[in-house]
C-alpha cells in the first residue's frame, strides 16, 4: 500500500514538473515579446532583455496609435475575419448536416470526392490563374473564397451531427410537419454551438494570420491585413541594419529608422494578438466539446 502511493506521488511529481517546464516553454516567448515591446530597442537588438523590461518606453505603442496603415491592416483583418468566417459557417454547416443524414443518397461518394481534395492539390500558380478568371484578384473575395471550406472541417461537422443531433429527434420534427431548413434550423443549430464555436475559432485564426493570399493577390497597400503590415515591417528593420552596415554616410539615419522599425515589431505583435485573446475566453467553454469530436469512431 504504502509503495503504490509513493509511486503515485512520485509519478505525480513528475507529471507536476514536465508540466511547469511546458508552461515555462510557451511563456517566455510571450513574457519575452510583451517586454520587448515596452523596452529600449538597442537594449532588446543586444540581448539584455529576457524576461523583465529595461529601459521601459511606451514610444512604439505610441507610435503604433498614431500609425495610420497600421490602423487600417487592423480594420482589413477584422473585415476579412469576419466576413471569412461567417461565410465559412454559411457553407459548412447545411453540407455537414446533409451528408449527416442516412436519407441522402450518393453520401459516401460525396465524402470521396471531398476527401480526394485533401490528398490531390492543384498547386498554387493553377490556384492563382483560378482567382484571377473569376476576377477577385486584388478584392475582398480574394483573401475569403480560396480555402472558404476544407475536407477536414465537413468531416468533423458532420461527425458531431451524427453524435449530436439522432435520427429519432429529425424524425420527430419531420411528424410534426418540419421541413429539412426549419430541421436543421431550429433542431439542429441549437445543439451545435460547440462545433460552431470550435469551427469559428479554428478558420477565425486563420484568416487572421494569414500574410501569403494578400502577398500573392493585393497589389493595393490600402487592402493589406495587419499581418502583411508587419511583415513590411519587419523587411523595413532588415534592410535597415543591412543598409547601415554597408553604408557609413547615411548611418545615423538608417540606424534610427531600424530602432522604429524595431520598436514598432513587438508592439505590433501584441496587438495583433489582442483580439484572439479576447475572444478565445468565450468560446473556451465550448471549445473542449467541439475539439473531442471526430475522436469516437462511428
Amino acid at each position: 500500500m504504502n509503495r503504490s502511493l509513493s509511486s503515485d506521488r512520485l509519478f505525480d511529481w513528475i507529471n507536476n514538473g514536465l508540466l511547469l517546464i511546458v508552461i515555462g516553454i510557451i511563456l517566455f516567448p510571450l513574457l519575452f515579446v510583451v517586454s520587448a515591446s515596452i523596452s529600449d530597442p538597442l537594449l532588446v537588438n543586444s540581448g539584455q532583455v529576457w524576461i523583465w523590461p529595461r529601459g521601459i518606453t511606451f514610444e512604439g505603442y505610441q507610435r503604433i496609435l498614431h500609425n495610420n496603415e497600421i490602423w487600417v491592416g487592423y480594420f482589413n483583418s477584422i473585415v476579412y475575419t469576419v466576413l471569412g468566417t461567417l461565410l465559412h459557417l454559411i457553407v459548412l454547416l447545411p453540407c455537414a448536416y446533409a451528408l449527416s443524414r442516412k436519407e441522402l443518397m450518393g453520401k459516401k461518394l460525396i465524402m470521396w470526392y471531398f476527401l480526394l481534395t485533401m490528398m490531390i492539390s492543384g498547386g498554387l500558380i493553377p490556384t492563382y490563374l483560378l482567382v484571377k478568371q473569376l476576377g477577385m484578384l486584388n478584392s475582398v473575395w480574394a483573401m475569403i473564397i480560396p480555402g472558404v471550406v476544407g475536407a477536414w472541417d465537413i468531416l468533423v461537422a458532420k461527425t458531431f451531427f451524427q453524435q449530436n443531433v439522432p435520427d429519432p429527434l429529425v424524425e420527430a420534427a419531420k411528424v410534426d410537419g418540419a421541413s429539412h431548413f426549419y430541421t436543421f434550423w431550429r433542431v439542429a443549430l441549437p445543439l451545435s454551438l460547440p462545433i460552431i464555436a470550435v469551427m469559428s475559432l479554428f478558420h477565425g485564426v486563420g484568416l487572421w494570420n494569414q500574410y501569403f493570399n494578400a502577398l500573392i493577390y493585393l497589389n493595393d497597400d490600402s487592402m493589406y491585413p495587419l499581418q502583411m503590415v508587419l511583415r513590411k515591417i519587419l523587411v523595413a528593420q532588415e534592410m535597415s541594419s543591412e543598409n547601415v552596415s554597408s553604408s557609413a554616410i547615411q548611418g545615423e539615419a538608417l540606424a534610427a529608422q531600424a530602432r522604429i522599425a524595431s520598436i514598432l515589431k513587438y508592439g505590433v505583435i501584441i496587438v495583433s494578438t489582442l483580439p484572439l485573446l479576447v475572444a478565445y475566453p468565450f468560446l473556451q467553454r465550448f471549445f473542449l466539446k467541439g475539439a473531442l469530436v471526430g475522436s469516437i469512431k462511428e
